[in-house]
C-alpha cells in the first residue's frame, strides 16, 4: 500500500505577504509574487503554498484561483507560531553594494531582530535602496524557512544613531584598534545588545572617539586579523547567536 503523500509538502514555495493571514480568510497574491507563483512554481488549483505574514506565523495554504496576474490562496493550517528572536540588532556601516546585499541576506539567515544602516566618514555609500534592501531580506528569510523578518531601518548618520541610542541597550562597538574580546564580552553581557561595524577603511579618528565615549558602547575586538566589513558583521553576529542567541535552544 503506498505511503500517504507528506502534507504540506517539502517542496511547496514560501512566501511572505504583508496582510496578516486568518482562517477562513483567503489571501490574493499580485505582483511579481503572483509571477512567481503561476510561471516559475506553475501552481494550479489545489497546489499548496507555504505563507508568511511576519506576525501571526506560517500557514499551509492551498491555491483556488491560479490567474496570469493574481493567485488566490485559502488558508488550510497553520504550521508554526511566529518565531521569537533575539533581541540583538546589527549596525552595519554601509558598503558597496554587493557587499551590503551580503550583510543583509546573512543577517536575515542569522536571526537578527533589526539591522540598523549607518553612514560614516568613510562609506563609499550614503544611500540604501530601501525596496532592493527588503527584497534581499525577505528572500532570505523565505529560503530559510524563517518565520520572522528582521526590523530594516533607514540609514542614520553615526552622529544620528548615537544620540538616539536606548540607554538600556548595549553597542558593542568592534574596534580595529582594540578592545575585549568579543567572545568574552558577549558572554559577560545580559539584556538587549547591538553590534556597531565599520565601513572600508574604519572609523576615523573623531568617530572613534565618540563612539568609544558614548555610556552604552564598549569596544570589543575580533581577532588579530583585520577583517572586512561584511565578514565582521557577519562573523561577529554568529558570534553573538552562539554565545547569548538562540542556537543553543533545543526543540
Amino acid at each position: 500500500m503506498p505511503a500517504t503523500p507528506a502534507w504540506p509538502p517539502k517542496s511547496a514555495p514560501r512566501l511572505f505577504v504583508a496582510a496578516p493571514i486568518a482562517m477562513g480568510m483567503p489571501v490574493r497574491i499580485d505582483g511579481s509574487q503572483a509571477h512567481y507563483l503561476s510561471k516559475v512554481m506553475r501552481v494550479v488549483a489545489g497546489s499548496v503554498v507555504i505563507l508568511c505574514d511576519d506576525a501571526t506565523g506560517e500557514w499551509a495554504t492551498e491555491v483556488l484561483e491560479a490567474g496570469k496576474r493574481h493567485v488566490v490562496l485559502d488558508p488550510r493550517e497553520k504550521l508554526r507560531e511566529r518565531e521569537a528572536v533575539p533581541d540583538f540588532w546589527l549596525c552595519p556601516a554601509l558598503l558597496k553594494r554587493d557587499r551590503f546585499d551580503l550583510v543583509l541576506e546573512k543577517a536575515t539567515e542569522l536571526g537578527v531582530a533589526a539591522i540598523h544602516p549607518v553612514v560614516t566618514r568613510r562609506c563609499v555609500a550614503d544611500k540604501l535602496n530601501a525596496e532592493r534592501a527588503r527584497m534581499i531580506v525577505t528572500e532570505a528569510a523565505e529560503q530559510c524557512a524563517r518565520t520572522a523578518l528582521p526590523a530594516l531601518q533607514e540609514p542614520l548618520k553615526l552622529d544620528r544613531l548615537l544620540a538616539g541610542w536606548p540607554a538600556d541597550r548595549a553597542l558593542f562597538f568592534a574596534d580595529e584598534l582594540g578592545g575585549q574580546s568579543a567572545a568574552e564580552a558577549f558572554a559577560l553581557h545580559k539584556g538587549p545588545a547591538a553590534l556597531l561595524v565599520g565601513p572600508e577603511g574604519g572609523f576615523d579618528d573623531t568617530e572613534r572617539a565618540a563612539i568609544r565615549a558614548h555610556s552604552a558602547a564598549r569596544a570589543i575586538t575580533l581577532g588579530p586579523r583585520i577583517l572586512r566589513g561584511e565578514t565582521a558583521a557577519i562573523a561577529a553576529t554568529g558570534l553573538w547567536m552562539a554565545t547569548c542567541g538562540d542556537w543553543s535552544i533545543q526543540d
